[in-house]
């Protein structure tokens, strides 16, 4: 990446993974996201693709079927995906690998690892997360959805709203509360529901403003019955596993959001040194130029912070606010380059189909998904 100086090296392992994942996204990504985008989704072939090449299972213990490698490989992972400009491709596989069946790699009993990570790291099951319901999103204490144990079974009632791999995802990992006395937090669990199970409806394909090649739905949960064995680790501890998962969640927010800033910044680059105004190309203009320069700083601040969270995971340290001052920066930089860049295009940029555009309208939904700016600075405030 042309702008991010001195970058520290990663593992030679994972560089090399990237290369691998970034010759993929050029190769067979870019040529098709045009299509997916269209069309809504992104390919089941494409899923399999990606689990043949082992990009499926980078952050999955090599006993479930994985690699077994560090986070900051998922960052990687993460800003190469986010670098083919098609915001909604980048977040239907990380959600697949990193924010849905995450669950069941850290929690999960033996018995649903053997069953369901095989698969999913192949690419031959989707994975979803489904927490945030119509009135409960960043408040996931607000979760309304029910779970009532019923003998050797749960049964599930309520609704899931904006579920990311909705349409075709095959595992649903689904938050309920278990405790209806329960206050806030307390009484919250995590299932797994499989996609054919009686009374589990995808009920609406959700339209969105963005990331366009993911599907998104609304689900609708009547009297679904599941194993108990579908419990996943303790009874009431959903709340919790929820929240140690954003951790995660939000370091990738970090890195989808360095590789869209690095994108962005590359291809206007490209156009203000070709495209000419007054007698110069826009490049040759000292307000461009700086303009492009305050931009590259700023990518390369939350790439670096991006990075430094992935080794303090690494390393054990507890990242709560680090992650949280993450996801605020990285999120409201990437709103700064892309508009930035698309300014700097004019009206070629403000074309629907260029990949600025595009890239503009993606990157709105990461200042509210996974933790709103504001809720990450309360994150903040509160622990300051």
């Amino acid at each position: 990446m042309s702008f991010f100086f001195n970058e520290p090296p990663l593992d030679d392992d994972i560089e090399m993974i990237r290369a691998q994942v970034r010759r993929f996204v050029e190769d067979v990504v870019v040529p098709q996201g045009e299509q997916w985008e269209i069309d809504g989704h992104v390919p089941r072939e494409i899923f399999r693709q990606m689990g043949e090449l082992g990009f499926l299972g980078m952050s999955v213990p090599e006993d479930c079927g994985g690699s077994g490698l560090p986070a900051t490989a998922a960052v990687m992972f993460a800003e190469e995906l986010s670098r083919s400009t098609f915001g909604g491709f980048a977040s239907s596989v990380t959600v697949h690998t990193d924010m849905s069946l995450a669950h069941i790699v850290k929690r999960g009993s033996e018995a649903q690892k053997q069953r369901y990570m095989p698969a999913a790291c192949a690419g031959e099951k989707i994975g979803a997360i489904c927490v945030t319901e119509p009135n409960a999103g960043s408040d996931v204490a607000a979760v309304r959805t029910r779970a009532v144990r019923d003998g050797n079974d749960w049964v599930i009632n309520g609704s899931k709203m904006f579920i990311t791999n909705g349409i075709h995802g095959d595992i649903f990992i689904v938050a309920a509360r278990t405790n209806p006395d329960a206050r806030g937090s307390r009484g919250l669990s995590m299932f797994i529901v499989e996609r054919d199970t009686p009374g589990f409806t995808i009920a609406n394909k959700l339209d969105k403003h963005g990331w366009r090649s993911s599907d998104t739905a609304e689900l609708y949960f009547d009297d679904v019955r599941v194993p108990a064995d579908n419990l996943i680790g303790e009874e009431g501890k959903g709340f919790y596993y929820i929240v140690g998962t954003f951790q995660h969640e939000r370091l990738l927010v970090g890195g989808l959001c360095a590789g869209q800033c690095s994108k962005a910044i590359e291809l206007t680059l490209d156009y203000v040194k070709t495209r000419k105004a007054f007698g110069k190309t826009l490049w040759e203009q000292p307000v461009v130029r700086h303009k492009l320069a305050d931009l590259a700083a700023r990518a390369a601040a939350a790439r670096a912070l991006t990075y430094q969270c992935a080794r303090m995971i690494e390393n054990g340290q507890d990242t709560i606010i680090d992650v949280s001052m993450l996801k605020a920066y990285a999120a409201e930089t990437l709103q700064q380059v892309v508009h930035g860049c698309l300014q700097l295009h004019g009206g070629t940029g403000y074309m629907t189909g260029t990949p600025i555009e595009r890239m503009v309208r993606d990157a709105r939904i990461l200042t509210i998904g996974g933790g709103a700016t504001e809720v990450m600075l309360e994150e903040v405030a509160k622990r300051m």
